[in-house]
């Protein structure tokens, strides 16, 4: 994997490339689950479940991130093959975008510093920092890291820091 290291006029790419961190916006907060009907996806036994007035994308992701609960972390995971045993964290993030029709094939973290808009979303947001994306979708968060280390991608209702992170999302979403 790639990585980037963020420094406070750009986002250097050790691949080589400077991406401007002048417009992105950073977390502020932790980010925590707190079930909202209508509002948030429902976690019942490992299992999301989408508010029913979510838009159709929203609910495709949901979907994607259902089917891969179980499945092991694996460096590199979903990049050669988009349907793979195991997953990274942007191999995951790019599984459940592409499966909601967000985006096209599979990227590695430092380009989803250009994806989307700058800024949280209303459904979906991304979190970014040097060599990590997690996603949160209806407000639960869908991660390969956290405490403990590298896990299988997994949703996650623990709360988790976002310090250092820059949020983007879909446009519209």
């Amino acid at each position: 994997m790639k990585h980037v290291l963020c420094i406070p006029i750009a986002v250097f790419s050790l691949a080589g490339g400077l991406v401007s961190c002048s417009n992105q916006v950073k977390a502020k907060r932790p980010v925590s689950y707190h079930f909202e009907s209508g509002r948030t996806a429902l976690l019942k036994d490992g299992i999301a479940y989408a508010p029913r007035n979510a838009p159709a994308a929203v609910k495709r992701a949901i979907a994607a991130g259902n089917r891969l609960q179980g499945k092991p972390y694996k460096l590199g995971g979903g990049h050669a093959r988009l349907e793979d045993s195991g997953y990274d964290c942007s191999g995951t993030v790019s599984y459940v975008l592409r499966e909601a029709g967000l985006m096209q094939g599979s990227i590695p973290s430092q380009l989803y510093f250009k994806y989307g808009k700058k800024g949280e979303g209303k459904w979906i947001t991304l979190y970014l920092r040097n060599g990590h994306v997690f996603v949160t979708i209806a407000g639960l968060r869908l991660d390969t890291g956290g405490p403990g280390g590298r896990s299988g991608p997994q949703w996650k209702p623990e709360t988790r820091q976002s310090v250092g992170h820059v949020m983007r999302h879909p446009s519209g979403l």
